[in-house]
């Protein structure tokens, strides 16, 4: 098969397609629609899908809506064209997704893709080019504005490509189409139910960061910051602010209180540490004293280790600032990232198979993310048994930057990973 050949002309259907998922944006465990469309495309390319509970560990799904919104959202996506047979099966937020290809004996290589969009309203500008051109997201509060919508589209591109070059392959080749990856909490979920415990070699991709020219690849990210993200809801007992105050229990003093001394925690010499109260509300009137109080924070690290080490300094801060004011707290985990950086040796082999591909002007060996991708967790459990991992970025002009109301991408880097990504398996399978 002439690839380059095959890629061009599929190139009209990448942008289809992710017009389509930007029309139609579900954000994180309310991917109903878009996974049902992978899901259907998939078993018609001829793919084994698995998806539904089986590809998902409930302990670790983090931050789920309620029952009654994800019902909501799975409603919505039916209404808007979603097969209602396979959606219903990932009922409770069971979107994510795994394709896989047998070729005979060879390596495993696992390819990442996430799926979700952001709680955004897309700008209303007639000068943004979603609404210029007819394909902006059509439900309000949620928008692809960090490029998932192109990240899916991608998927589906590389899952046609190879499938029709079945015969050139050898080994297994799975795809995992990942929800919930803003916030850092759906990859986790999918690697704790062992959808990648045989992966030998692992590619992740995202458009744009530092790669901000249509025609650069950047071939070996590094710098993921481990991160665990948490609500702390404090519950203390209200009472008359003014005829007895002693009769009640402060949970803005304590949320306070810890908030001030969260921020105290002495920093690690290991590596960067970082932490943030980002959200605080607490109280209902001016003359009661305040019984409930929601903090949301997350703490950041260099490394896995640092950031497990600022968690473990956090909790007992809030547990012990709840203790001063005689006020009960929960934790509650919300999402959580590994640190990792790309294995060199499989960076160059994507610069190879970069090299190979018309296009791609400009090849650069590392960059560095600066924030936190849970596509980490599953680069840290590949690791972890022996296998390679690398996260490759992908160049575009970007509108706005990522998690933008008017962001947007240029979509002609939509068949420059398709093709990168195909050369990189057929350069995997064939090693």
């Amino acid at each position: 098969m002439n690839i380059s050949a095959r890629v061009a002309k599929l190139a009209p259907e990448l942008v289809e397609i992710r017009r389509d998922l930007h029309a139609h944006a579900e954000s994180g465990w309310t991917e109903f629609r878009t996974a049902t469309k992978v899901v259907e495309r998939l078993t018609e390319l001829g793919y084994e899908v698995k998806f539904g509970p089986e590809v998902h560990n409930r302990e670790h799904m983090a931050g789920l809506p309620s029952e009654a919104e994800l019902e909501r959202h799975l409603e919505r996506a039916i209404a808007q064209g979603a097969n209602p047979d396979i959606a219903r099966k990932m009922a409770g937020g069971y979107t994510g997704v795994v394709g896989i290809l047998r070729c005979g004996e060879g390596p495993t290589i696992g390819l990442r893709f996430d799926m979700d969009a952001l709680d955004i309203t897309e700008s209303d500008d007639p000068d943004h080019r979603p609404n210029q051109e007819g394909f902006a997201s059509k439900n309000k509060g949620a928008m692809h504005a960090c490029g998932h919508d192109g990240h899916t589209a991608i998927g589906l591109g590389v899952a046609t490509v190879l499938a029709e070059m079945k015969d050139q392959l050898r080994g297994t080749i799975k795809l995992f189409f990942q929800p919930a990856e803003e916030g850092v909490r759906g990859a986790r979920a999918m690697v704790e139910a062992g959808v990648c415990d045989d992966v030998d070699f692992l590619l992740g991709a995202h458009l744009g960061f530092q790669a901000r020219e249509v025609g650069t690849i950047i071939t070996g990210g590094a710098g993921f910051l481990a991160t665990s993200k948490m609500d702390a809801i404090f519950t203390g007992v209200p009472s008359h602010a003014g005829a007895a105050p002693e009769a009640g229990r402060n949970a803005l003093l304590a949320s306070a209180t810890a908030a001030l001394n969260l921020h105290a925690i002495a920093r690690h010499s290991g590596g960067a540490s970082r932490i943030n109260v980002g959200v605080l509300q607490a109280g209902s009137g001016r003359n009661v004293t305040p019984a409930n109080a929601i903090m949301k924070l997350e703490t950041r690290g260099e490394t896995t280790d640092i950031d497990a080490y600022m968690k473990e300094q956090a909790e007992r801060i809030i547990k012990a600032a709840a203790a001063m004011y005689d006020v009960q707290v929960e934790l509650r985990p919300m999402g959580s990232a590994a640190g990792g950086t790309s294995d060199p040796e499989l960076a160059e082999i994507i610069g190879q198979a970069a090299g190979e591909t018309p296009g791609v002007t400009k090849i650069l060996p590392t960059g560095d993310l600066g924030g936190s991708e849970d596509y980490a967790w599953m680069m840290d459990r590949v690791q972890k048994r022996g296998g390679k991992a690398a996260y490759m970025m992908i160049g575009s002009k970007i509108a706005a930057p990522h998690h933008d109301s008017r962001f947007d991408f240029d979509e002609r880097s939509l068949p420059i990973g398709v093709e990168v990504m195909v050369r990189t398996v057929l350069r995997l399978t064939q090693s």
